[in-house]
């Protein structure tokens, strides 16, 4: 047999020749020339993020990192040999989300979320945290470790969140600080504590300084913190912040030094506020006026936006099954930001933040990247992570495996008369109907924030009445860590006709949260959740209404893919839906309802709060 030595960039190549004309001779040639130059050549059109730019390459991969992003110099368009149409993009960031919110686990999360182009994410795990601690943590990096994906995570700063709520679990400053240790915990995660920090109390001022001695960003939790206190609580190296409402606020945090992260979730939509025409057109005219613009034009500088990045913090898996952050740079174009700079919100800017070694098409960084059609519609073909092909034609080229359970729920069975809010023993005997004075809380259809309002009930057999006509209904919060312990109230802004709903979902203790007409369906959707171990339940009696999604993972998370999970989540909308509940995600909504750290009126399993004087108040007031 003849044989041929070849020479390819200074490396000798014996192929055998015997019966191979040229042609094949030069295929060989150029098939070896590949695997010695990288694991995979790819000559395409690529986004070159941080500068703005698209223009053809050659782009070589070795060991899941870019080698070299050659540019190719044409006059001629048409004279181009692309191996794909389209261009190809960074793999999006989201970097900052909760994945139990999405109730996937985080390896079917991944797998949810990598068709639509993204393969990062900074998690913040607190909610497992919560409810699990440590074991928790683990258990999330773990499980995310299964499939082709990158999860990085800020280490949960408030375990729990608050002193005046009970949870499952707590995270001292030397947990956090071992933590912190870990490659794949980035950042402390979102200090929620904020009259800790302002207040300088030293287990908040530990966990700070562990941060930043292992060079750890700082995530911030500060809704509509202003003035001296913004500025104190920023000083201490709290670099970000999510819960921005107005573009006032935003600004405020961002002329501070502030990165701000414009939300769009599935409940918190913050985008348009944030990125309204108008608010940043007098901005930029303020600014100019000030010499401060450096762009050429007006509407050059309208395109470039005011803030750095683009996350979804909460997002249910309904949501997921129709797009991730695709859709929410698509909606930031429809902002008029430049499609160039959107896509920089989820690629290039979450990455230098979190110092990720991602987030752009460049020599020496991981090789993460997606082809999508065109910068504006943004449709993913085929999706890589570490030079690997995992999505192609919008299907991932893998599967999940099993999730085990993590049961969390100690509870006894409840019954009708404890979701009763009682007036005491002088009424019983009462012959007729009475009425008294409450405090119910105010809730807003995608909005975290609530008001507090005062309402006047019917008191009948020394129990407190709702009043559908006024949408006033029940809410309530049951210990599920033990004890047993129940909190009633009312609220308002559900529009709730009959039956209740309910969850082990509420952030962020997680305690079982339930609303309803009547206390007997309140305690039925309790009992089936702590058959469950935890889920979504929504129940009527009345209307032989009842639908479970199961939550057997700490009570937070489906053990089933997003195909079932946003089936059921339909089914569940649709029902609460007919027992008159209109709201664009109640459940979400509903869980957002204990979040104490979030202004103004919520309810805990410790009682109803202020969150602006930081104390308990009674449900019944005289006004």
């Amino acid at each position: 047999m003849d044989e041929r030595i070849i020479d390819v960039d200074g490396n000798e190549i014996i192929i055998s020749v015997d019966g191979i004309d040229d042609i094949e001779i030069a295929d060989i040639i150029i098939e070896d020339a590949e695997e010695l130059e990288g694991d995979l050549i790819i000559t395409a059109k690529y986004l070159n993020v941080e500068f703005g730019e698209v223009y053809p390459a050659e782009i070589v991969i070795e060991d899941g990192l870019f080698k070299e992003v050659i540019p190719i110099i044409t006059d001629d368009d048409d004279e181009l040999d692309l191996d794909y149409e389209g261009i190809l993009i960074p793999g999006l960031i989201d970097s900052h989300i909760h994945i139990e919110s999405s109730k996937l686990s985080p390896s079917n999360f991944a797998k949810a979320v990598l068709p639509y182009g993204t393969t990062s994410v900074v998690a913040d795990p607190h909610e497992i945290a919560n409810v699990l601690g440590l074991e928790g943590i683990d258990w999330m990096v773990e499980d995310g470790k299964k499939v082709p994906f990158d999860f990085y995570y800020a280490v949960p700063s408030c375990v729990p969140a608050t002193s005046f709520e009970s949870s499952g679990a707590s995270l001292t400053s030397s947990d956090i600080e071992e933590l912190l240790k870990r490659d794949e915990m980035v950042a402390l995660g979102e200090m929620m504590d904020v009259p800790g920090v302002i207040a300088e109390d030293e287990e908040a001022l530990r966990k700070i300084e562990a941060a930043h001695k292992l060079g750890k960003p700082i995530d911030g939790h500060s809704p509509l913190l202003s003035g001296e206190d913004l500025e104190k609580y920023i000083s201490y190296g709290i670099t970000t912040d999510h819960e921005c409402t107005s573009f006032k606020e935003a600004i405020e945090k961002a002329r501070l030094g502030m990165e701000i992260m414009v939300r769009e979730g599935s409940s918190a939509k913050n985008m348009d506020a944030l990125l309204d025409y108008d608010d940043r057109l007098n901005y930029l005219i303020e600014e100019e006026m000030a010499g401060r613009v450096l762009a050429e034009t007006i509407d050059d500088a309208m395109a470039i936006p005011p803030f750095g990045l683009l996350v979804c913090d909460g997002i249910d898996a309904e949501d997921l099954s129709k797009g991730h952050l695709d859709n929410v740079i698509k909606k930031a174009i429809s902002l008029k930001i430049n499609p160039k700079e959107a896509i920089k919100m989820a690629t290039f800017n979450p990455a230098e933040h979190y110092g990720l070694n991602c987030g752009a098409i460049e020599e020496g960084r991981i090789a993460n990247f997606a082809l999508v059609d065109d910068l504006r519609n943004l449709n993913v073909s085929k999706v890589w992570v570490h030079g690997e092909l995992v999505v192609d034609d919008g299907e991932a080229l893998f599967e999940t495996e099993a999730i085990e359970s993590k049961p969390s729920i100690v509870l006894d069975e409840v019954k009708a008369e404890d979701f009763d809010a009682k007036m005491g023993m002088s009424w019983i005997n009462s012959l007729m109907d009475e009425t008294t004075n409450v405090f119910a809380i105010n809730a807003f259809d995608n909005s975290l924030i609530t008001e507090k309002s005062e309402e006047t009930l019917i008191v009948r057999d020394g129990v407190i009445q709702p009043d559908l006509k006024k949408d006033v209904v029940k809410i309530a919060v049951v210990n599920r860590y033990g004890g047993n312990n129940i909190t009633n109230g009312f609220i308002k802004g559900f529009n709730l006709k009959k039956g209740a709903f309910g969850a082990s979902v509420s952030h962020d203790s997680h305690n079982i949260l339930v609303i309803g007409t009547n206390s007997e369906d309140m305690a039925k959707v309790v009992n089936i959740i702590r058959e469950h171990q935890g889920g979504l339940v929504a129940y009527s009696s009345e209307d032989d209404i009842c639908e479970v999604l199961e939550l057997p993972i700490a009570g937070l998370m489906s053990n089933m893919d997003i195909d079932y999970v946003a089936d059921k989540n339909r089914k569940m909308r649709a029902a609460i839906n007919e027992l008159g509940c209109d709201l664009t995600s109640p459940f979400t909504t509903l869980s957002f309802m204990a979040l104490i750290t979030i202004p103004h009126f919520k309810i805990s399993n410790q009682g109803l709060f202020d969150a602006d004087k930081l104390e308990f108040i009674d449900l019944i007031h005289n006004f």
